[in-house]
């Protein structure tokens, strides 16, 4: 079944007519049928409008717009679908991606980058290709009025609420000038080297003062096991987790909005 399926993909881009054939689908029968591309991207527009959604996070990871990226760069063999050209395309505001390659060449040869850096063969040693934090790393703050100092949390893991990823530092931002909640401008900084030592760093660009933590690789860090737990359990809670952020995100906005609509009447009381 699998080989069938890829003979289908693989024409899919140069033929508008495709006969997906699958042995013994269901009890002994084999299942054969002839689709239109038309029809193939409209019952599969849901799995390819999902494709999308790694586009996003990768963009909010790097904390880029859509108008950063200078190119767009095709690499993989799912890659060949028209239908993924068509909404990356559209995704990145009508900016074509770059076919100067062949994306099966351009996996084949990381593949064989990386194998020589691992073999330590002497040409590659320049080149360094590693995931040096493969989950998501975020903070937790706490604010109220007038206060002087805050207290940095940092976490890692892809659920929304914090409890449910792993805290692996903290430190304090002091001398913070006494001002109402939300008025104090506090800049974080994530560095990550490629021997995976994480520094976070804190700014208050209202006085300018600084101060930050550097995580060694092996402080405090989770193992592969963890990781691959967290990673399942994110997408096990998907909808959970969306709902939960959906939930506070309009609690916040309504605290707010309470907030400010008290200060104005205390305003004008005085």
């Amino acid at each position: 079944m699998p080989r069938r399926n890829s003979d289908v993909k693989l024409k899919k881009p140069s033929h508008p007519l495709t006969k997906p054939e699958i042995e013994s689908l269901f009890d002994g029968n084999d299942f054969s049928e002839t689709l239109s591309r038309a029809k193939s991207e409209e019952l599969n527009i849901d799995l390819f409008k999902s494709t999308m959604k790694p586009v996003q996070k990768v963009l909010d990871d790097a904390n880029m717009k859509k108008s950063d990226i200078d190119e767009v760069v095709l690499v993989g063999d799912s890659t060949r679908i028209p239908k993924v050209k068509q909404l990356l395309k559209e995704y990145f505001n009508g900016k074509e991606p770059n076919r100067g390659f062949n994306p099966d060449e351009a996996v084949a040869f990381g593949a064989a980058v990386q194998g020589g850096i691992l073999s330590g063969e002497e040409e590659t040693w320049k080149l360094l290709l590693m995931d040096v934090n493969p989950l998501t790393l975020g903070i937790e703050t706490v604010a109220a009025d007038n206060q002087n100092a805050v207290t940095i949390q940092i976490f890692e893991g892809e659920r929304t609420m914090t409890k449910d990823n792993d805290i692996f530092g903290k430190f304090d931002l002091t001398g913070i000038p006494p001002a109402p909640r939300g008025i104090p401008q506090i800049e974080v900084t994530f560095a990550i080297d490629a021997y995976g030592i994480l520094e976070v760093s804190t700014e208050d660009k209202g006085t300018g003062k600084k101060n930050n933590i550097v995580i060694q690789k092996d402080t405090n860090r989770l193992s592969q096991q963890d990781i691959d737990r967290m990673i399942n359990d994110a997408e096990t809670f998907a909808d959970e987790d969306k709902a939960i952020k959906e939930k506070e995100v309009a609690k916040n906005k309504l605290e707010s909005l309470t907030y400010n609509l008290k200060n104005q009447i205390g305003d004008k009381e005085k």
